[in-house]
């Protein structure tokens, strides 16, 4: 009995030295096979750690598939078994840590939102898609009320006006690219600003949508094309009602924001002021004819030409106003600083080269001209350069105004032009009687004027009780509204109201104002 338990004994230490000697072979096995850079391990280091020193230097170790099980009776080596439950769950944690978006765990909500408004809508549409958390970040709306502010929407709300900021910019897009068809299709309605009295437009001018006009009477009144309110007011002018004779003709009116100024056939310039009422705040004259008049687009800036003299006038601190500066015309087209003096830059060669000049309503650092040769004219003023040029009226170019993607251009035939600038080509023209003395357009309107050169027509009397006569030579201030939602209740001349489909054919999409087209 004592020899068949000695044999028992023995035969349990071979099988252990059996197994321990098998993973230790396993172990020299799997050393061997690793990669250089894994073996680098010092003298008496565990395998592990430098399996680890070399994941955190960059390698890529060979993935091991798990030993089997060990025997309960099996001893652990040379600390075997803790070195491969060590990288086993160094395995799993970084497993772990790839399935997890990092920044659940890494980065607060708020520095994340920092890093995601450097993107733009594309790019936002993409990490929407990522995991359920960047979706919550790409779709905040933070990052879509800035993206609509960027890119010049709604730039007078605030954060709270809207539930969904995303959907803000989506509508605002897609009316931008209404208007934009409305505009290459003439689509849209126009109306008449009329004038009844028997007189003759002299000059027009136009800011934000609200117009001023001039009359051979000496009236100057003022519409609200925005509101389409067409009771227009009309602006007290400096002599009395009890003074002897005709008033005389009105030159020149411009407006901006706050003030309204008026240039007279004796060289008399008034100035209103829009908020105080009908009555004028200054006044001063000129001993010649005034052959021009400018209007700072903010601000109380006034400059008028007569002769060759230019006089600047502004109010002081104290609210009075006084000549600010007087220099002399040169016979070339400057560009001056009114905060310097100084001229910044040449453009042609001789004043007659140009009949219309627009820099105030161009994109930055560019001005559009109508030139002598009856061609208009796009030049950068960083290189001093025209970029294009396009034949537009048959007899001279008269008013003329750009934007990011489109000219407008008015001819001393009656002509008016809508061009893409781009393609260099024509999207539609419109015609009238007189001269085109005035274009103002912004993203939804466009106003535009018919001025008679002649203010006594020879033959013709213009009377309150001769209305055809009349017709043919007062002139004529058209309103062209391109956006769906802002037309006007009546107009003279509808502009496709009708939605027949044409599917060939030339087109002007012009409809008939009938019942039918209600139905």
């Amino acid at each position: 009995m004592a020899e068949g338990s000695a044999e028992l004994e023995l035969f349990r230490r071979r099988w252990r030295e059996e197994l321990a000697g098998g993973a230790k072979r396993r172990r020299q096995e799997a050393a061997a096979a690793e990669p250089e850079r894994h073996r680098s391990a010092e003298p008496g280091e565990p395998s592990y750690l430098a399996l680890a020193r070399g994941l955190l230097d960059g390698g890529a170790p060979a993935c091991r598939s798990p030993s089997p099980a060990r025997p309960a009776e099996e001893p652990a080596e040379d600390g075997g078994g803790d070195g491969d439950d060590l990288l086993g769950q160094l395995i799993r944690d970084l497993n772990e840590i790839n399935e997890v978006p990092f920044f659940d765990i890494q980065l607060p909500y708020e520095l994340a939102l920092k890093i995601f408004q450097y993107l733009g809508k594309t790019e936002l549409g993409r990490c929407a898609q990522v995991s359920r958390t960047w979706k919550v970040l790409a779709e905040d709306e933070v990052l879509w009320y800035r993206l609509c502010q960027q890119e010049g929407y709604l730039l007078d709300t605030s954060i709270s006006d809207h539930s969904c900021w995303k959907l803000a910019l989506k509508n605002c897009r897609a009316r931008e690219r209404t208007l934009k068809t409305n505009w290459k299709n003439r689509i849209g309605a126009v109306s008449q600003l009329r004038y009844e009295l028997g007189k003759i437009l002299c000059d027009v001018h136009t800011c934000d949508g609200v117009v001023i006009a001039g009359y051979t009477s000496g009236e100057v009144r003022l519409w609200d094309t925005r509101t389409w309110d067409y009771t227009a007011p009309i602006l007290e002018p400096m002599h009395g009602p009890g003074d002897a004779g005709p008033q005389p003709h009105v030159s020149f009116v411009r407006i901006n924001s706050s003030l309204a100024v008026a240039a007279y056939e004796d060289g008399t310039v008034s100035v209103w002021n829009l908020m105080f009422g009908r009555e004028p705040i200054h006044h001063y004259q000129h001993n010649q004819r005034i052959q021009a008049l400018a209007l700072g687009s903010e601000g109380a800036t006034v400059a008028t030409a007569s002769g060759f003299e230019v006089k600047v006038e502004s109010p002081d601190d104290r609210g009075f106003w006084q000549t600010t500066e007087t220099f002399e015309i040169q016979k070339l087209i400057l560009l001056y600083n009114l905060e310097t003096s100084q001229c910044l830059k040449k453009m042609g060669n001789s004043i007659g080269d140009f009949t219309c000049v627009n820099l105030q309503n161009s994109p930055p650092n560019m001005l559009v001209t109508g030139n002598k040769d009856r061609r208009v004219r796009v030049f950068d003023l960083r290189k001093g350069e025209s970029l294009c040029s396009l034949y537009a009226h048959q007899l001279g170019v008269s008013a003329v105004q750009m934007d990011d993607w489109k000219i407008v251009s008015g001819g001393e035939e009656g002509l008016v032009c809508v061009w893409d600038q781009r393609m260099g080509t024509k999207l539609w023209e419109m015609h009238a009687r007189h001269p085109v003395r005035h274009v103002w357009f912004n993203s939804h309107s466009l106003i535009t004027a018919n001025i008679p050169d002649e203010k006594t027509p020879r033959g013709a009397s213009i009377t309150d009780d001769d209305l055809t006569v009349h017709r043919k030579h007062r002139g004529i201030i058209y309103a062209y509204e391109f956006s769906v939602d802002q037309l006007a209740v009546e107009s003279i001349l509808p502009i496709c109201r009708s939605s027949y489909d044409e599917l060939s054919g030339y087109n002007y999409n012009i409809g008939l104002a009938v019942p039918y087209d209600n139905i």
